[in-house]
């Protein structure tokens, strides 16, 4: 992640609508490909006041009407029309119900998770797309909670329509309870995971939506030898299995997680999100003053694996020093690293860029 700066100075970051030292408005810039300082004119729109910049600009509607969003579009782009939507809120099929209180926040903070993970998805040159951009798998969220049952509510009203974080065909749906801190936390404990945010949950699932794009009938056999038979067992199998008897045993030689030893396409997605995880880190650093720097983008494996070693146990003391979770809390065995270089180069040979 790059450092971004007001037009007075002070630093920015990539969640800001406000600079706090200024008050100027703040917005994702699509021709700076940066938070910048926004101004409105007389005529209604708003500009970049970067001075090499300057294009004209409007808000998202998800950020001028709903106040979930700080990115704007480019009033001059003829290839523009979303209907008013951001090249991130494009993507959404369907949103929380606002009508219920504590939804907004709850969509705010899924958003904010998104934009990070669409960040680093187009800063490694990957492909995705809408079915209109002609995408071969058109990639939309589904944002949504539980629901009372209409169908039983004359039976008994606790009875809800739960929904599941998933992915299917490009579709990921993501249950706005995991944008609620305590409720997350609870299922974190009762699940023994290290960590469980809303982030990992949008990296992981589209660790699923690539293998569709890019494993699919493409490398599905060189996958196989990486992650095991994806048909073998079949999923519904592994999935009873796992549920029945938990993870593999000994599963932390072999696997970023014990979720990860259930399914080979669960090994291949939380070993992508793993990845990502790792990107996003080691860029970071890049750009931090303090420290030295590799380019995950143009770095070669082993490089990008060892920078993110290092970062991890100074970013694990750092938390610790702070009574916090890890940041880094997995062990990367040499199984594991493979899982990961298999990313690293599936990724760098789908790269547009």
């Amino acid at each position: 992640m790059r450092n971004f700066h007001c037009q007075c100075g002070a630093s920015v970051f990539f969640e800001n609508t406000q600079c706090v030292s200024c008050s100027s408005e703040l917005g994702w810039c699509p021709s700076c490909l940066a938070i910048r300082a926004i101004k409105k004119s007389s005529d209604g729109y708003y500009y970049c006041t970067d001075s090499a910049c300057e294009s004209k600009l409007e808000k998202c509607i998800n950020y001028s009407e709903e106040g979930v969003c700080n990115r704007c579009i480019l009033v001059d782009d003829v290839s523009n029309n979303h209907a008013g939507l951001c090249d991130c809120c494009r993507f959404n099929d369907t949103i929380p119900d606002l009508a219920v209180e504590g939804n907004k926040e709850k969509w705010r903070n899924i958003e904010t998770a998104k934009r990070r993970v669409l960040y680093t998805l187009s800063l490694l040159g990957l492909p995705f797309g809408t079915a209109e951009d002609g995408c071969a798998v058109p990639l939309s969220f589904d944002f949504k909670g539980d629901s009372l049952s209409k169908r039983r509510l004359w039976f008994n009203s606790s009875q809800r329509e739960q929904v599941y974080t998933g992915h299917a065909n490009g579709k990921v749906t993501i249950n706005i309870r995991e944008a609620d801190d305590v409720e997350r936390e609870k299922t974190r404990i009762a699940f023994g995971e290290a960590h469980r945010t809303v982030i990992g949950h949008f990296r992981h699932e589209m660790g699923h939506y690539f293998w569709d794009l890019l494993v699919k009938n493409q490398c599905e056999e060189e996958s196989i030898r990486v992650f095991s038979d994806h048909n073998n067992p079949d999923y519904g199998t592994a999935l009873e299995t796992y549920y029945e008897n938990g993870p593999k045993a000994d599963w932390q030689k072999d696997f970023i997680s014990g979720y990860a030893s259930m399914h080979a396409w669960e090994d291949f997605a939380e070993s992508f999100a793993a990845y990502l995880d790792m990107v996003s880190i080691v860029d970071i650093a890049l750009h931090a003053d303090a420290l030295e720097g590799v380019d995950p983008v143009v770095a070669d494996f082993d490089t990008i694996a060892m920078q993110y070693s290092k970062l991890g146990l100074l970013l694990n003391e750092m938390n610790r020093a702070m009574g916090l979770l890890d940041l880094v809390p997995e062990v990367y065995t040499g199984s594991i690293l493979k899982k990961l270089e298999f990313i690293h180069d599936l990724l760098r040979r789908a790269s547009v860029t």
